[in-house]
Order: C-alpha cells, then structure tokens, then sequence
C-alpha cells in the first residue's frame, strides 16, 4: 500500500495574502506539498494515493474544479494519472527505479496538481522505493588468472567485482568462494565504501603436479528474497613472475567539462614493473564496467592515455568511475580507479510549459484573476539552473513566481475588450549562467465581452424637416446608435419612449423601425393645426441586463399652400337664401355723387390661414360696372374712387375683386362689392325698390300662372278668386317697401354681416347700410321716418360672441325721435364699424 504525507510550507499553514501585488485578491503563498511512497515495479492501475481527499476536494467538488496532472517539464509524467470520478493517483505505466533514476541515491518523481474554478497548484511528490529486482551480475563468464609457480602463499590477486543495479541495502554484495585448500577469499574495503574480492594463495603452487583450478565466485545481495551471480575462475599456473605491475596511487580524480568534445584527453595513466624483459613488459586496459561507461571513453592499450569516445551530458550522468587494469608480460596484473567527474556548462536554455490558460476571459474579471499557470525547469546546476521569468509586451497582466518552478499569470489592471479584444504577451525565462541562456513563449489571452457600454446615439437631438400634407408611412429621419460591445450585447434595437406631441392616449405621430431606427409618419401632417412635435427614441442593445439610451427629435412641419385666402368683407355670397326662406338683405356702399378721387369706397378684408409667402395676400380689381371710376389697393384692400363722381355714372355699381396669395402655384378667391351712387339714402331708395322688386318677380310669374291655369278650369272660379283678390287687396296695408318706416323699424333678416367677420379685423372705420326686403305699401300710408340708432360693431356682436346681436331702441311706433337732428338711414341700418 502506497506511504503519503503531506507537508506544508510557510507559515499559518502556507497561505498568505499577496494583497500588495494581486490587489485584494488572495493566494496561496506556499502551495501544500502532498507526498507519496510506493516501491517500484507496480503495475498499471495501481493505486498511488488519494489524492482529492488529501487536497481537501469532496467528491461533489470534483466535476467542478476538473482535478488534473500537469507536466512539469519532465518525461516522468507519463507514469501517474488521475481518476476524474474518484481524484484518486494511480501508476499509469510500469515503475523500474534504475531506468527511471539511474544510480542515483534518491528517486522521486514531481509534479503539479491542477484545480479549476477557482484556479490553483498544488505540488506532488511520488518517492520510488527500491526493491530486489536485480541480480548481481560480472562482467565476463569467466576470469584467467595467470599465478606463477613461484608465487609465496598469501598473495593476492584482485577480482572482478559484481554490479547491481539496485540501490541501498538491496545493492549491497557479499562474495563467496567455492572450498579449495589452495585458494581462500578476502575482501578488501576501497576509499568509496564498496569491497574488493581478492584471491589470497593459501600453499605454494607446483605446476608440475596441477597447472590449473577452476573456482566459482559468487556475489550476492542483501536483498529480500536475495539474489546472487556467479563467475568462473581459471587459475593458470605459470613460470616465475615475481613482481606485478604497480600503479602510482590506488585512485585518480579528474574533471570534465561537459560540452568537451569526443577525442579529448582525459587522463594519462601508467603504472611500473620491477622485472625485465617481458614480465616488464605493461598493458592498459579497462576492467568490469557498465556499458555506458564503456561507450563514453577508451584506453590506449599501450600508452595508457584515456579519451572521451562521446559526448558528455551532466544532467544525464554528473560522473563516471573507470577501472583500469594493468598486466605484464608474466600475466601479473594492478588495478586502480580513475573519477571522472563532469563539470556542469550552461548548455540547457530554461524550459517553458504552459499548464492551464484561461482563455477567453471576461472583461469584467477583477484584478488578479489568474489566466495562466506556467513551469519553468532547466536541468542545468547551481546558478546555470537558476530562472527568472517576465512579461514581454503591452498587456494588463503580471506574473507571480510560486514554489515548484510554477508562474501565475494574472491580471494586473481591469481589462477592456472594447479598447483591446485580444492580448498576447511574451514570457520570457533567463537564467544566471554566463553566458545567460533565455527562451520565450507567447501567451495569446482573448477578452470575452460583457454588456458594459450603452448605446450612443450620433446626436444627442435631431431635427428633422416635412412638408404638410405628407403621405402617411413617409421617411422622416433616421437615427442611429452604436454599441461598442459585440454580438449580442452591441445589436441595437429602437423604440418610441414618449413624446410631447399629441393628447395623452393618444397615438404617436411617428414611428420606428426597430432595426434601422427609420422614423416613419403615421398619419399626413396639418401645419394649420401642428407646427412642430418632439419624440424620444430609446436605443436598447440585447445585452443582460439590457443597457439604453434616449435622444430627442424634433420634428418641424412645413407649411404648403393648400389655403385660399377667405374673404371676411363683403361676405361672399351675401344676399342669397335657401328655396322658402326670405332673401338674405345685400350689403351696400353708398357713394355721394360729390365724391373726389380717392375716395374710400371700403375695404376688402381677407385672411389665410398659411404662413409666410402662402400668406401674403395682393388685391387686384377684375371687373367693375365702370373700370376706370374705382381702383383697389395691391396690399391694403382699400376700394377707392380713381376719379371723381359724375353725373353720367350709373347710379348701381358692382365691383368685384380677386384676393390672390403668393404660394406656388397661387389660391386665389373674389369679393363682390355693390356701390350706390348718391347723395342720401333717400335718393338711393328707388334704385333699391327696383332691385326688391326684380327679387320678387319669379314668385308673381308663379302665381300668375297658377291663376290662369286655375281660370282655364272654371270661369266661375277665376271670377269667385278675382273677387276675391279685390277684396283682400282692399284690406291690404301700405307696401312693404313703406313699411320700413313704420312699426318694424328694421329688417326682419337681421343684419348682413358675415357669419365669421369675428375671425378678421376691419382696419378702417365707415358707415354700412344694409337695405329691408321691399314691398308695396300705398303712397297714402306713407309714415313718418322713425330715427334709426347707430350702433358700433361691439353692441351688435353682443360683447366677444359672434352672435347676431339682438338690437332694440327706445323708439316704438308711432313715435316721434327723441333728437330730430340725429342722423338717420332710411331703408335700413346704420352700423358704424371700428378697429
């Protein structure tokens, strides 16, 4: 079963605030360290530990916070996986120590333990446990000694020594030697720790009686179970050789750099022999070694100089130990050890990996959100391993170093994807070597967008310009707003928020086209009755919460002519009735025949409702009785003589003038004028019975019919209605034309006045007689003229109404006027009209 431990780091449990960097956003500044134990050679699927629960994670957290290993820049990684259901660690791929670790001491395996949401490190450390998986092992099947026959009991002959490829107590060896009275085995103890078998000749040799032993050495472990291997020894027994070779010291240490290039020298070894000839006679080479040794150096056989084969690499191997054996030509053999140790040289650029990066992020994201986690190793030693780590580039982020080899990139200012949609920045790793080594790499962060801008409009306040009379459904303006945020959250949409024109209910006089933001009218336009209207349009963007914006427009009619002037004075149609009822009294002007050139006859009063040049308004005389006696003012209206009266004049004239705007193209309407030529109204009364009576000839031609028709029937009939007539004409009163001046002082159609002369002003002050209906009253029955009251405009309108006023006086009939020398108007009404 796996070993864990967890151990923390820094103090209060390895958390504190780096508030001053992060801006109130808090981390941890010493991640948990969690720590596991297993023994090598566990098979795929094993159980390492449980490393959720020992990270604090529930099990409902797991699916959230996505629990996963990261590399740290090392090929160790692909040995652990986590289990996403249960975050338990199990061995992905078979364990073997020695392939994994080599020969070093100590073997573990690191790595970072990534969580999400929110984002953090937290650093693993497996140990592999050695076990007795390997045997002992020599590097030949059999080892030649050659002894001479001289040789004294007790000499020694070294052996080769067994590897094991384990580490600790499993590696430790013993030797055993099989029984042989002639041999026995001791061990020698080197400077480094280990034990060097060596043969020791127990009784002299005689060639003569054996020339040769077979002996069995065998190495074992102090393994569990233990494990041993063995070698086989043949004594060849010799002539004298009495002095082996001898080497100047028993060990040699030399260093080398590691960038050395194959071919250098790496040291220069030889040894002495005592004897001549060929027993003197020294050859080099190497002893039991691993093969990796074997293929970085060779030995001159006979120099002794030793030279790198291959390149070296300090984070593979930091040093090397050579056994290097010298014989003679007796057979006479010295071993020795050389220490190659290699020097460590700046040849490893830091390393860069990118475990998580959170990208995209969201622009609202508070300062000192972490976007990335990077690792940074380099296997170089001492300061050529030692990294610092920055930002290249323009962007609102930092990094923060944590332990482990780890970076975070977080942010350092609030981000802004309308002003930066997308960062990319450089992260770039020294060491202190020297010369320094650096590598980069490039971290692109997108900014996703939040709807944090609201629509603007290109004006705070439109004005926009139409014609009256406008189609309904016509273009009046189109307005537009822009939104700096994307997709959703920048589309704009458009409505009515309210307006002042129209009653309250009422519907819009415009509308909007959510889309485009076109105003569009909804009714035709009357700048009679609107001038002007305003409504706010409200621009709304999609985002949630939506975000919007108003603007005024304004919006001016234009007025058009579509108004001919209305002729206030005289009224138009003036004297006209409908069928049954009395004729309508016709106005006058009375003109005294001693009237000069210039004489004010009246004034033509007219309006339009238009405006500016639809409203100016030009008189013009079109026809007259006698053209060349009256002439019209072009802009007052004013009806003046344009010479003086004579006597040959007509004493009726009828003047009609034409009112004309200067709208494009021009309205125009008339105004009929009658004009009595004389000095009284007394002197016009014949002229006005002639017109009374021309008024009432149809009605008598009727009833003159009807009585032929009705005498054609019966005679006797015709003769009973002749009589009948007489007598009622006998009854009969006095004619209507002297009635008049009678009881009934005044016409019984009431004044002609226009129905709408309110609307106008009459700028001048003149005398108006409107002439009573006539009929025929006998000569005898002539009364006195009553005295007619002289009334302004204000008592006939009764005050501000445009009522017909109710005129009474003081005089009844058959009495005399109270000031025989008031003024009087025969046949009518004085009526005195003032601005």
């Amino acid at each position: 079963m796996a070993v864990r431990r967890r151990q923390r780091r820094g103090p209060g449990g390895g958390r504190a605030l780096l508030g001053a960097v992060l801006l109130c956003v808090w981390w941890r500044a010493a991640a948990e360290r969690v720590r596991y134990a297993i023994p090598e050679e566990l098979g795929r699927g094993s159980l390492v530990g449980p490393l959720a629960r020992d990270l604090g994670l529930s099990a409902d957290e797991l699916p959230a916070r996505k629990l996963q290993v990261a590399s740290a820049g090392k090929k160790q990684l692909k040995y652990f996986t986590v289990n996403e259901e249960n975050g338990n660690l199990y061995v992905n791929e078979r364990l073997d120590r020695e392939e994994m670790c080599g020969e070093s001491a100590t073997c573990s395996v690191s790595f970072e333990a990534l969580v999400h949401n929110p984002l953090n490190v937290f650093h693993v450390e497996v140990a592999i446990k050695d076990v007795n998986d390997n045997s002992p092992t020599f590097s030949n099947a059999v080892l030649e000694l050659d002894i001479g026959e001289w040789t004294p009991p007790g000499a020694r002959f070294p052996l080769d020594m067994a590897q094991d490829a384990d580490e600790g107590s499993n590696s430790l060896l013993t030797y055993q030697l099989t029984r042989n009275p002639s041999f026995s085995l001791v061990m020698k103890e080197s400077p480094d720790g280990s034990n060097q078998p060596e043969l020791v000749l127990e009784t002299a040799l005689d060639r003569e009686k054996q020339s040769s032993f077979e002996l069995v050495l065998t190495a074992l472990d102090a393994g569990d179970p233990v494990r041993s291997g063995t070698i086989k020894i043949r004594v060849n027994v010799t002539d004298l050789n009495d002095n082996p070779p001898v080497f100047g010291q028993d060990r040699y240490r030399v260093s080398l750099r590691e960038d050395a290039a194959p071919g250098s020298r790496v040291l220069n070894i030889s040894a002495s022999d005592a004897d001549s000839g060929n027993n003197a006679r020294i050859t080099y080479g190497f002893g039991k070694m691993p093969a990796k040794v074997l293929q970085k150096f060779i030995m001159d056989a006979e120099s002794g100089m030793i030279t790198l084969k291959k390149a070296l690499d300090f984070e593979d191997t930091r040093s090397y130990t050579l056994l290097v054996e010298a014989r003679d030509g007796g057979g006479l053999m010295a071993q020795c050890k050389v220490v190659v140790e290699v020097l460590d040289v700046n040849d490893n650029a830091p390393e860069i990996t990118v475990l998580s990066l959170s990208s995209p992020v969201p622009e609202d994201a508070p300062v000192g959100t972490v976007v990335a986690v990077l690792n940074v190793n380099d296997p170089d030693s001492g300061e050529n391993g030692q990294v610092s780590c920055e930002l290249s580039g323009e962007a609102p982020l930092s990094i923060v170093a944590s332990p482990g080899g780890s970076y975070k990139v977080v942010t350092a200012s609030a981000l802004d994807r309308e002003q930066a949609a997308e960062h990319r920045v450089t992260v770039v790793a020294r060491d202190r070597g020297r010369p320094a080594l650096r590598s980069s790499a490039e971290l692109v962060l997108e900014v996703s967008d939040v709807n944090d801008n609201a629509p603007v409009f290109e004006e705070a306040a439109y004005s926009a310009y139409v014609a009256e009379n406008n189609a309904a459904g016509a273009l009046v303006l189109r307005v537009q707003a822009r939104d700096a945020d994307a997709g959703a959250n920048g589309r704009v949409s458009y409505w009515l928020a309210g307006g002042s024109a129209g009653a309250a209910g009422a519907a819009p006089p415009v509308s909007v086209e959510a889309r485009s933001g076109a105003l569009y009218a909804q009714r035709s336009f009357d700048y009679e009755r609107c001038r002007e209207f305003a409504v706010e349009v409200r621009a709304q963007d999609g985002g949630a919460p939506a975000r919007s914006s108003t603007a005024t427009v304004r919006v001016f009619v234009l007025d058009r002519n579509d108004n001919a002037p209305r002729v206030l004075w005289p009224a138009a149609g003036a004297g006209a009735a409908a069928p049954g009822e009395a004729a309508a009294a016709t106005p006058f002007e009375v003109v005294p025949r001693s009237a000069e050139a210039g004489y004010l006859v009246a004034k033509v009063v007219a309006v339009d409702a238009d405006a500016g040049r639809n409203a100016w308004l030009s008189y013009e005389l079109v026809q007259a009785s006698e053209p060349a006696l009256f002439r019209v003012g072009l802009h007052s209206g004013e009806v003046r003589t344009a010479r003086a009266v004579s006597e040959r004049d007509a004493a009726k004239q009828r003047v009609v003038a034409v009112v004309k705007d200067h709208g494009q193209p021009a309205l125009s309407a008339t105004a009929t004028l009658h004009v009595v030529l004389a000095e009284s109204l007394q002197e016009a009364l014949p002229e006005l019975s002639e017109r009374a009576a021309g008024a009432e000839a149809p009605a008598a031609e009727l009833q003159f019919y009807l009585v032929l028709a009705l005498a054609l029937l019966s005679a006797l009939l015709v003769l009973s209605v002749a009589l009948a007539v007489l007598a009622r004409l006998r009854r009969a009163g006095p004619p209507a034309v002297l009635r008049c001046l009678g009881a009934q002082r005044f016409s019984v159609a009431g004044a002609a006045f226009p129905a709408d002369f309110c609307e106008g002003t009459l700028p001048y002050s003149y005398n108006l007689c409107v002439a009573a209906p006539a009929r025929a009253v006998p000569e005898a029955a002539w009364p006195p003229p009553p005295p007619v009251p002289i009334l302004s405009a204000e008592e006939l309108l009764g005050g501000d109404s445009c009522e017909k006023p109710s005129l009474s006086g003081s005089a009844v009939a058959g009495e005399a006027p109270a000031d025989p020398n008031a003024p009087q108007c025969q046949w009518g009404v004085i009526i005195n009209v003032s601005t």
